[in-house]
């Protein structure tokens, strides 16, 4: 991240990480308006200083954030990085739904939320619309695996479909934690994973 100093020992990456997982935790209950640095190195146990060694500001912090809530999300759907068939698709939406499933569930998506408070925000807009980009480029590899094995039609536009499925998967994710009902998502993977289907090659 441009301008962020890396934690060169192991007790420095400790610290690091306990800011950003305090931060994380706290912007995803209260928000990132709501989440003072105070209240984050409270959280962490760090002190200000080591705060501003490793972020300038606050809005490096929430760029941090970003990243983590990425590498939280993914590590749930550890089958988006080698979608090699449509098995593996089905695959994709089932860890999706797992995790809606749980005790917990419906959870709000982090970086849904993050948008919602600041998508219009000049600074960190960009920064989440990368954050989603990443996640819909995993499965736009796919997709273009499955082409270039003949699986999925000539004319089909992978990073369409993938754009397509993000869609999907947002609403759903919006609707099922808002309503506390598993249905919205669920529906929203399959519709999602039919209109992926849709331009298989028999």
């Amino acid at each position: 991240m441009d301008g962020q100093p890396a934690a060169k020992t192991p007790r420095g990456r400790m610290t690091r990480d306990a800011i950003i997982d305090a931060a994380a935790e706290l912007m995803y209950v209260n928000g990132v308006a709501g989440t003072s640095v105070d209240k984050v190195l409270a959280a962490s146990g760090a002190g200000k200083s080591q705060m501003y060694h490793y972020f300038k500001n606050k809005d490096q912090l929430v760029e941090a954030v970003i990243v983590r809530f990425l590498e939280n999300i993914l590590g749930n759907q550890p089958t988006i990085f080698a979608l090699n068939d449509w098995a593996d698709f089905e695959q994709w939406t089932r860890e999706i739904l797992a995790i809606q499933s749980t005790p917990k569930g419906p959870i709000a998506c982090p970086l849904g939320n993050l948008a919602g408070e600041l998508g219009d925000d000049p600074k960190i807009a960009p920064l989440l619309d990368n954050a989603y980009r990443e996640w819909e480029s995993h499965l736009e590899k796919g997709l273009k695996s499955l082409q270039e094995k003949g699986k999925l039609a000539e004319d089909a536009d992978p990073a369409r479909l993938a754009q397509a499925a993000m869609t999907c998967v947002q609403g759903g994710l919006l609707m099922a934690h808002l309503r506390h009902d598993i249905t919205p998502i669920a529906d929203a993977l399959k519709i999602a994973l039919d209109h992926l289907k849709s331009h298989a090659r028999p």
